[in-house]
């Protein structure tokens, strides 16, 4: 690490807590301080629901999306373990490691994955991921650097969170990469087919995973009433 990247660290500090920075600036110090491509950032769990809040790029946006839909990858082992998942070289073992996630992603050109979690205290929030097109690593002062920017974060967006719930007018714009509508989705397909809020996400997951469509498509169709699954499980497959 250069000199250089020694003094942007503070400087990246600075900016996420300089004039309440929104969630479409949470991101950058990631993406301008480490050798990555891009970043998202998003909450996980039940803490404050799983919902991405920053994605620097579409394929950053793409990776949140599919780790959701799949319930796998880095940001959830990041979450799980409250440690940084490291992953300098997918192609190395492209199947080793979240093997469903890894296939999907194949024809990405994503190179490496990084992800850290949001901690605040005993707290999980949720996960910074970060992918680079190319191999690449962080040296071991990157890494703690990165790991103290997450923290950073989740403290902003926990306390952001708090005082949204708090507020006597808490609407705002939607985020762009609100799940709100696979919540939706979710509360119909519990009502049509007489199960559990967990099973009704499960069976949405299920038809996405066998349409090859993302949850939020499946979602979509759902609410607008193009997709009936208490249709499609009378009839004993998926429609569409």
């Amino acid at each position: 690490m250069s000199h250089d990247d020694d003094e942007r660290y503070p400087d990246a500090v600075r900016e996420l807590h300089g004039d309440a920075p929104s969630d479409r600036d949470l991101g950058r110090p990631f993406v301008d301080l480490f050798p990555v491509s891009g970043t998202a950032i998003s909450t996980l769990g039940d803490l404050l629901g799983s919902e991405t809040l920053y994605a620097s790029d579409p394929l950053a946006a793409r990776l949140d999306e599919l780790q959701f839909d799949l319930g796998i990858g880095p940001c959830w082992d990041a979450l799980r373990t409250a440690r940084p998942v490291i992953e300098p070289d997918l192609a190395a073992h492209p199947r080793s490691i979240w093997p469903v996630f890894s296939e999907t992603i194949a024809a990405d050109g994503v190179g490496s994955l990084f992800a850290f979690p949001m901690l605040v205290g005993s707290l999980r929030v949720g996960a910074v991921d970060m992918y680079s097109r190319r191999p690449v690593t962080l040296d071991p002062a990157q890494t703690r650097q990165a790991a103290s920017l997450a923290d950073h974060v989740g403290r902003l967006v926990l306390r952001r969170a708090l005082v949204r719930a708090a507020s006597a007018d808490p609407e705002e714009p939607e985020s762009p990469f609100s799940r709100r509508l696979v919540h939706q989705a979710s509360g119909m397909v519990l009502a049509q087919l007489d199960i559990s809020a967990e099973d009704a996400r499960l069976v949405i997951q299920g038809h996405a995973f066998a349409t090859g469509r993302s949850m939020m498509e499946v979602s979509r169709d759902i609410v607008d009433g193009v997709l009936d699954l208490s249709a499609e499980e009378a009839g004993g497959g998926p429609a569409r």
